[in-house]
């Protein structure tokens, strides 16, 4: 039975049944979706859930696009120079509601630069699995601008526009277990 409440405590993100996800224009004709394969995120749940909080970080080198050749130059110092900023991070700082909806912001740091964001978020429920572990599970999005977070490579194309977007959606579903319960 799926409960439309959280309990209080910690919950760790099950990367096993969670995804990380993103999708940039490309060449100003279609979208490059990708993911990333390494991430963690520790989710906190006082009495009151709307006083909650969340940490993640993913791995910037855990990018996977399907194509390794674009996969090692979005590593690489044109795009996140991954080798000097191996990780992003996102620290909440609130939680509201939106109508029938929730908004997560906090900061999110990529490349070094920490930038103020938003995640619409719905909450999915929360079960307790045939091994007795309480599992609760989220969608979040969020578009952010990459120029704003230093990830400023810029290539024309003869046509006009550029070969990479500015804007890269984000997509989050994230399924997380209670650590203390």
């Amino acid at each position: 039975m799926v409960q439309q409440q959280i309990l209080p405590g910690t919950w760790q993100i099950d990367a096993a049944h969670s995804e990380v996800g993103f999708s940039v224009r490309h060449m100003m004709v279609s979208r490059v979706r990708g993911r990333f394969e390494k991430f963690d995120a520790t989710l906190t749940v006082p009495e009151d859930p709307a006083q909650s909080s969340v940490r993640a970080t993913i791995d910037a080198s855990s990018i996977n696009t399907n194509q390794e050749q674009r996969d090692e130059h979005v590593r690489s110092a044109d795009f996140f120079d991954a080798a000097d900023h191996p990780e992003f991070t996102f620290v909440s700082t609130g939680i509201r509601q939106d109508g029938e909806d929730l908004v997560v912001t906090g900061d999110l740091t990529i490349k070094g630069n920490t930038r103020p964001v938003e995640l619409a978020m719905e909450f999915n429920g929360a079960t307790v699995d045939p091994y007795g572990m309480q599992r609760a599970g989220f969608h979040a999005e969020t578009e952010i601008s990459r120029k704003a977070f230093g990830v400023d490579i810029e290539t024309p194309m003869e046509s006009g526009g550029v070969v990479v977007g500015d804007k890269i959606k984000i997509e989050i579903d994230a399924e997380f277990t209670r650590q203390d319960g």
